[in-house]
C-alpha cells in the first residue's frame, strides 16, 4: 500500500526518471540524503533495478574520521493530494490486494487515496561535494565494500536528494464496483467486511530519493556518477593495466617527439656552422696555420684520447671523433680534433 503510494507519487512528479520510490514504510528513514544504498540489476526480463538499503553513509567507508563537509539544502517542492481508481486485473492493482489484505469480494476496483500534503525536497551540494571527495580515499577493508566488490550485479550508490512529507499522513484503500462512489474509513472497526483499510505514518517521513553511483578504483579514489551516462563499479585490474599501458604509450610517444625536436634543432645548428665556414672567411685571429700540407691523423696513435669534435661537437649531442689536425691549433692547443668527413674538409676549405 505504501509502495503503491510511492510509485505514483514518483510517476506524476516525474524528475526525468531519476527518482525511485521508497519501496517500504519500515525502511523510509535509511534513504537520507549520504546514505549509501545498493543497487542491483533483477533479471534480463526485468530491465529495472532493485534499490536496496545499508546501514551506512558515504563517511562510514572512507579512510579516516573526518566529517563531509557538504551541506544539505531544502525547500518545499508541492502539496500532494492524490485520488485514483485501479482496477483488480492489473499489475497495481493485484500488488495493492496482496500488499494490504483487502476484501474484493463482489469488487471490480480499488480507490486509493494518499494525502502527503507539503513534501519538501533535502539534496546535498553537489559541487562542494565533489570538490571533497578529491582527497579522500575508500577504505576497501570496510565490510560492505568487500561484499559489493565480490557481487558482479551490485553497484553502490550515494543518496543525493531525498523528498519527505512536512505533516502526519494518511492512505486509504476501497474496494468497490467502478462508477460508484467510493468511500474512505481509517479505522477498521467501522469497516466489518474489510473492505476498506487505511494506514497512518509520521512527519517527515522519506517516500522518494534520487542516487549517484560509485565508480571505485584500485587506488581507493572514487568518483560520483553525475550523469546517466557514466555507470559506477569497480575499477577491474585489466582495465588498470591497460590505463597504465595507454599512459607509458603516451609518454614514450612525448619522449621520443622530444628527441626528435633536439635533433632537429641540432641539425639547424650544423647547417648554419657548416654554412658560415663555406660562406665566410676564416678569422686568423681564431686559427694559427702553419707552413706545409694539412693532414689527416689518428690523434689515437698520439696519445691524445677520443673527444669533442671543434665542429659538430658544440651541440646538445657531443659527437666525438679520434681524428684531428696537427697543423692547425685553437686557443694555444697543438692540434685540432676534426671528424673525418666531411668536417676536416670543411674545417679546411677557405685555407687553400
Amino acid at each position: 500500500m505504501f509502495a503503491a503510494a510511492t510509485k505514483s507519487f514518483v510517476k506524476q512528479v516525474g524528475d526525468g526518471g531519476r527518482l525511485v520510490p521508497v519501496p517500504s514504510l519500515s525502511e523510509a528513514d535509511k534513504y537520507q540524503p549520504l546514505s549509501l544504498v545498493v543497487k542491483k540489476k533483477r533479471c534480463f526480463l526485468f530491465p529495472r533495478y532493485k534499490f536496496t538499503s545499508t546501514p551506512f553513509t558515504l563517511k562510514d567507508i572512507l579512510l579516516g574520521d573526518r566529517e563531509i563537509s557538504a551541506g544539505i539544502s531544502s525547500y518545499q517542492l508541492l502539496n500532494y493530494e492524490d485520488e485514483s481508481d485501479v482496477s483488480l486485473y492489473g499489475r497495481r492493482g493485484n500488488h495493492i490486494v496482496n500488499d494490504v489484505g483487502i476484501n474484493v469480494t463482489g469488487s471490480d476496483s480499488i480507490a486509493v487515496k494518499a494525502s502527503f500534503g507539503v513534501v519538501t525536497k533535502h539534496e546535498v551540494e553537489v559541487s562542494t561535494l565533489l570538490k571533497e571527495i578529491t582527497t579522500r580515499k575508500i577504505n576497501f577493508d570496510h565490510s560492505l565494500i568487500r561484499q559489493s566488490k565480490s557481487s558482479r550485479k551490485a553497484v553502490l550508490c550515494v543518496v543525493m536528494e531525498s523528498i519527505r512529507t512536512t505533516r502526519q499522513c494518511s492512505l486509504s484503500v476501497h474496494a468497490g464496483i467502478r462508477g460508484e462512489a467510493m468511500r474512505f474509513h481509517f479505522m477498521d472497526e467501522q469497516n466489518p467486511k474489510g473492505r476498506d483499510k487505511a494506514i497512518v505514518f509520521p512527519a517527515h517521513t522519506t517516500i522518494a530519493f534520487s542516487v549517484f553511483e560509485l565508480f571505485i578504483y584500485l587506488d581507493g579514489a572514487f568518483d560520483l556518477c553525475v550523469t546517466s551516462v557514466s555507470k559506477g563499479g569497480f575499477e577491474k585490474e585489466e582495465t588498470a593495466t591497460f590505463a597504465l599501458l595507454y599512459r607509458l604509450r603516451n609518454i614514450l610517444f612525448e619522449r621520443n617527439r622530444r628527441v626528435m625536436d633536439a635533433i632537429s634543432r641540432s641539425q639547424l645548428y650544423l647547417d648554419d656552422l657548416f654554412s658560415d665556414y663555406y660562406d665566410k672567411p676564416l678569422s686568423m685571429s681564431d686559427i694559427s696555420l702553419k707552413e706545409g700540407t694539412h693532414i689527416r691523423v689518428n690523434l689515437l696513435n698520439h696519445n691524445i684520447p677520443k673527444g669533442p669534435c671543434i665542429l659538430c661537437g658544440m651541440g646538445n649531442f657531443k659527437r666525438e671523433t679520434v681524428y684531428g689536425c696537427f697543423q692547425c691549433s685553437v686557443d694555444g692547443q697543438k692540434y685540432v680534433r676534426l671528424h673525418a668527413v666531411p668536417c676536416f674538409d670543411v674545417w679546411h676549405k677557405r685555407m687553400k
